[in-house]
């Protein structure tokens, strides 16, 4: 059998998948999720982001195991034999939380029908997701500012065996656990299942215990978190992140008496190490702002976005230092802001300032928001690059999963910064461009306004960027079910 007519009859078996629950026009005004009836646009979104999704789930994964496959063509229906890193599963985490966010909001536009339909079964997605990226999970033994503790964390890379990972050293990275977080946090808001929230809080202690806490001559910290345990450089894409996931978990226990462990270094003599109990509302909220002050003080440019990481740091080792008999990591200094300002190092600082402002009412971080958020649309995006009327992002590398975060940081600005407002239409209007035009076999390719180019004869696309592209609908739904809503 050729490759095109194997994919033709696969994408036979996918429509018989997706089509589910779409079938009465009564739900949802269209009688198949690929076609474009309906003049809901929210609706519309929301379904082309389902149908990215369960296309995905056929041509990346497989197995009970769920291996993800990191690249796939649709043209010659050839999945890679190298596996999605954790990094990149996590973005099939993030579109079916994005989906069942938008799910929620679709129930309250009148389209309980197919809230009915669809939530559980993604629910079951969502689930059987977490429960396979143990696959990725490992344990190892870590000497950090403050203490030396083991940790089950998630590697960069997945093994056969769940739970056996390796974990030590450069495998595993914060940034990592941040996006796993967020999800978490997502998840558990939207489902109320507490082991989220636990998974979350486990792995936000992990990342914490890699703040650096020693402190300077003025007996201030330090501050920023490396990329990894196994690393010295200090990136925006391991601090930037954790910020969001910090103020929901100080939301989440603003009215509770839950307390948690603080450990941090003696101001009078800057060496000893010092634990005490904090509340859990106050703890998690000190952490935000101080990532936060700690990225906008060291990592933002003279462009107004924000550079990619704190090196300078000469041959970059780790060191450490033994306190009253105890070892201990020490600080390495860091000298000077390095790498390209990416678009998800800005979008991350937009959500973050934006939760913040939401929690504190700190006119800080609404002006800090304001500019960051007119400074990424002119900085990353093209008017006319690619497509007359239309902007152009960078797609090279990472670039299409970077703008997806960019894009999240844009929505969650909007309701305090209309300028924010085109930045949104832009992502729109490219992904509906892409989409009519370059669709093949359900997928979209790299490059939503010059199309698929050399990917038919090479080795397709990545799978992260289909999820990047189905949460990028179901926030765009999100957008307008909540316009709808408050339009009421």
């Amino acid at each position: 059998m050729n490759h095109k007519k194997l994919a033709s009859l696969l994408f036979l078996a996918l429509l018989s998948v997706v089509s589910f629950g779409c079938s009465s026009k009564t739900d949802i005004n269209r009688s198949n999720p690929l076609e474009d009836k309906t003049s809901d646009l929210g609706l519309r979104n929301l379904e082309r982001a389902m149908g990215i999704i369960d296309t995905a789930m056929l041509f990346y994964f497989t197995g009970e195991e769920m291996v993800m496959s990191r690249f796939y063509n649709p043209f010659t229906a050839v999945r890679s034999e190298e596996r999605g890193s954790v990094w990149m599963y996590t973005s099939a985490i993030e579109s079916v939380n994005a989906v069942l966010h938008s799910l929620t909001l679709a129930k309250q536009n009148g389209y309980s029908k197919l809230y009915d339909a669809q939530f559980s079964r993604y629910t079951n997605l969502l689930s059987r997701l977490y429960d396979n990226a143990d696959y990725y999970l490992g344990t190892f033994e870590l000497t950090s500012f403050t203490q030396t503790k083991s940790w089950s964390v998630y590697a960069v890379d997945r093994v056969n065996q769940k739970g056996k990972a390796n974990v030590t050293g450069v495998l595993n990275v914060y940034d990592d656990q941040m996006w796993l977080i967020r999800e978490l946090l997502e998840s558990y808001r939207l489902t109320g299942e507490e082991s989220y929230l636990q998974k979350a809080e486990y792995l936000t202690a992990y990342v914490l215990d890699g703040w650096d806490t020693t402190l300077d001559k003025q007996g201030d910290e330090n501050g920023g978190i490396p990329w990894g345990p196994g690393y010295v450089t200090k990136h925006a894409c391991s601090n930037g992140p954790i910020i969001s996931p910090l103020v929901w978990l100080h939301e989440i226990y603003a009215d509770k008496p839950a307390e948690i462990e603080y450990r941090f270094i003696d101001a009078q003599d800057h060496k000893t190490r010092v634990s005490v109990m904090k509340p859990k509302s106050t703890y998690y909220l000190d952490y935000a702002k101080k990532v936060y002050d700690w990225q906008y003080s060291k990592l933002l440019d003279q462009d107004g976005v924000y550079a990619d990481m704190m090196g300078g740091c000469g041959d970059c080792k780790i060191v450490y230092e033994t306190i009253n008999g105890v070892r201990y990591r020490a600080s390495t200094q860091l000298t000077q802001p390095a790498g390209e300002a990416y678009t998800y190092n800005s979008g991350t600082m937009l959500s973050g300032g934006a939760d913040l402002f939401r929690v504190t009412s700190d006119e800080k971080y609404l002006n800090h928001t304001k500019t960051l958020s007119e400074a990424s649309f002119r900085v990353f995006a093209s008017l006319d690059k690619d497509l007359p009327g239309y902007y152009s992002y960078g797609t090279e590398g990472f670039r299409n999963w970077f703008n997806g975060v960019l894009l999240r940081g844009f929505m969650d600005v909007h309701n305090i910064h209309s300028a924010a407002i085109p930045a949104i239409t832009s992502f729109q209007k490219n992904l509906d461009y892409g989409f009519s035009q370059f669709k093949q076999q359900g997928l979209l390719p790299t490059d939503l306004l010059k199309g698929w180019g050399d990917s038919e004869k090479g080795r397709g696309v990545e799978g992260m960027f289909q999820f990047t592209f189905a949460a990028e609908y179901a926030l765009l739904a999100r957008y307008e079910f909540e316009n709808n809503i408050n339009q009421k």
